[in-house]
């Protein structure tokens, strides 16, 4: 591929050949078509490779690299953005799907409001085989455009799927790497809109698989899940539970110290932590997405129907 995309798409996946190939037809009908998909193989011992290879020899936009040992979910997500070299970013997930014209929006949407760092759109939470469980109603004020109401947001509500948004290469490398402690997503999206607004397009276009072989539900401690994320977070002498928990709320502090803020937005900002570090004993206060009350079965099938129509490569595959 000589000419450079508009778009990289990076997509890390370790041992994912069960949803891999689904994800992949996902991704390679999107309706805008300029971009790269670099998919960064974490040593998988099971089928992804072979299956990677075939995909990749049907279509150049496809770039894959196997990583020689497992370096760890985080590292593997730093990796690929390394390889980008568009303008705008994502990251793709191998168990999860994608309306065909999800790229297409978001990155019309970042054309039409250059103030927006990341855009991405409406977003439902689908089963093993597909099926619609939880369509996420996003509650966060992250089209701000004071940076502290955006924080105080994504600090205080469960966050959407934005780590899977469309975003600004020229933002996100002036924002800190991904890092391994506990709920480390969060203070990453946190600091990427604290660079500024985002712009949720109001479409169904994007499904994140719920499943008992995903990592979150595979490693069901801090600690596993730490070490899903770097296996050096494994050692528990040199990675006390206490500085899993203590680099997390440092994480925002550091966030709020990085971003491009006057004094008075940054005051604010730390008074926000506060206020969610004395919230955080109360009932409730780790409530996630996944542990809200599943939709009806009616509306249930409807919105499976509805993901089978526009997710490019659903025909013949079980609902």
């Amino acid at each position: 591929m000589t000419q450079v995309p508009r778009l990289s798409i990076g997509l890390p996946v370790y041992n994912g050949e069960r949803y891999l190939g689904e994800a992949l037809d996902a991704l390679l009908g999107q309706s805008y078509e300029d971009f790269e998909l670099i998919i960064s193989d974490n040593a998988s011992t099971d089928g992804t490779e072979e299956l990677c290879r075939r995909y990749q020899a049907q279509d150049p936009r496809i770039r894959y690299v196997r990583q020689p040992v497992n370096i760890g979910a985080a590292p593997n997500h730093n990796y690929v953005f390394t390889l980008a070299r568009g303008e705008l970013w994502k990251w793709a997930s191998h168990d999860d799907l994608y309306g065909r014209d999800l790229l297409l929006r978001c990155v019309e949407a970042l054309d039409a409001h250059p103030n927006m760092v990341l855009a991405h759109s409406w977003n439902a939470i689908i089963d093993g085989s597909g099926r619609v469980t939880q369509p996420f109603e996003y509650r966060l004020e992250t089209d701000s455009p004071y940076a502290p109401k955006r924080f105080r947001s994504l600090l205080f509500e469960p966050g959407g799927d934005d780590f899977y948004g469309v975003m600004r290469s020229d933002v996100l490398r002036q924002v800190k790497p991904h890092d391994s402690y506990h709920h480390a997503d969060r203070t990453f999206v946190a600091e990427i809109a604290l660079h500024g607004p985002f712009f949720q397009v109001p479409q169904l276009l994007y499904f994140r698989r719920d499943h008992p072989t995903r990592a979150e539900r595979a490693n069901p401690t801090k600690r596993t899940r730490c070490a899903n994320l770097d296996p050096r977070r494994a050692d528990r002498l040199r990675h006390p539970t206490v500085r899993l928990l203590g680099e997390y709320v440092w994480g925002f502090v550091a966030a709020v110290r990085r971003a491009p803020l006057t004094p008075a937005e940054r005051r604010e900002c730390y008074r926000y932590l506060g206020q969610w570090l004395a919230s955080r004993a109360r009932p409730g206060a780790g409530e996630r997405v996944e542990d809200r009350a599943t939709v009806p079965v009616a509306t249930s099938d409807e919105l499976t129907r509805a993901v089978q129509t526009i997710v490019a490569g659903r025909d013949g595959r079980a609902s």
